[in-house]
């Protein structure tokens, strides 16, 4: 068995040690293009795939990013943003999180059956028909963060809000769209949890396959405690702080 002595001398870590101090130093900066994996493993002495894997070490620290068909960029100092979450925010026009600002991409099909874990969620017999909408919120023009809905067809089909991002009532929101077919949304609930994003979450994100995220499970439920839409929202972890303001009753004294 390898003693820490050893690992800590592998040749990968020796390399990444190297472009981290050239990274903190300013001879790389933001933006710089690293040399190809074979002018770099010449340079170190090394084979290819120790400077991959120096890569690698590397990206998932954030100090680096890999463009498909560019080759590894020195990776810009991430600003972190709070998504805000409170009561007051919710229900409103955009189908953006309550708490982000700035503009979002979706894609609706109609007729899904709902897999187990979303069935469940919305009391829906599993493979019930369902509109899945899948969100990629844009900050800056980046992606910042992802969002699956999903909203039974029992509620909306045949209906002219059928589709969120389509219709008379385009981008209003889950509240306002109920409220068109005498639904009344009288609360929500969200289950934030960690998780860790998959290759393609990663690659739409912008982020690291594995890096840390967030998951929120949110659900709108109507006045009678039905639930009309639940969605995943999934926030990266490096980017954001996620602040729950919470109003409290005056106390009666």
């Amino acid at each position: 068995m390898a003693d820490g002595s050893s690992e800590r001398s592998a040749p990968y870590l020796r390399v990444a040690a190297a472009l981290r101090g050239r990274i903190a130093d300013g001879t790389l900066t933001p933006g710089d293009r690293l040399p190809s994996r074979g002018e770099l493993g010449r340079e170190f002495g090394v084979g290819e795939n120790v400077i991959r894997r120096a890569q690698e070490l590397l990206i998932d620290e954030g100090a680096l990013e890999g463009r498909a068909g560019s080759g590894t960029y020195v990776r810009a100092p991430i600003e972190r943003r709070t998504l805000l979450r409170t009561p007051r925010g919710q229900g409103g026009r955009s189908p953006a999180p309550a708490g982000f600002t700035g503009t979002w991409e979706s894609d609706s099909t109609a007729k899904v059956a709902a897999p187990p874990a979303i069935a469940a969620r919305l009391a829906l017999e599993p493979g019930a028909l369902c509109v899945r909408t899948v969100y990629e919120f844009l900050a800056d023009r980046q992606p910042a963060l992802l969002a699956t809905s999903w909203e039974p067809m029992a509620i909306t089909g045949g209906t002219v809000v059928v589709l969120p991002e389509g219709g008379p009532l385009a981008g209003h929101g889950v509240v306002a769209r109920m409220a068109h077919l005498g639904v009344t949304v009288a609360r929500v609930v969200e289950k934030p949890r960690p998780v860790h994003v998959d290759r393609e979450q990663a690659q739409m994100l912008g982020i690291a396959a594995g890096a840390q995220a967030t998951l929120i499970e949110r659900t709108h439920y109507d006045a009678s405690g039905r639930p009309v839409e639940t969605a995943d929202i999934l926030i990266p972890a490096d980017r954001w702080d996620i602040a729950y303001d919470i109003t409290l009753p005056v106390a009666d004294i």
